[in-house]
């Protein structure tokens, strides 16, 4: 798996609880424009990279309905 697969954000049954910063930059759309994620994400619930299992707060991760903690899905735009 490649980097940018183990960090894409538009998976289906994302964590709600997942957070990273391109979530907070207020811009349209530009497919110009390279993708930004960084592999810097953390979890709404612990505020660290670790959710309440202990496990990593990525998208790779907090995709699976199986951990304990994941919180119910929603889609990015």
């Amino acid at each position: 798996m490649t980097e940018a697969e183990r960090y894409d954000t538009n998976r289906p049954n994302l964590c709600a609880a997942l957070r990273w910063k391109g979530m907070f930059i207020w811009a349209e759309h530009d497919p110009t424009v390279q993708s930004s994620n960084t592999g810097i994400f953390w979890c709404l619930h612990t505020q660290t990279c670790l959710g309440p299992d202990g496990k990593l707060a990525e998208p790779e991760q907090c995709a699976s309905s199986g951990r304990g903690c994941h919180c119910q899905a929603f889609t990015v735009a």
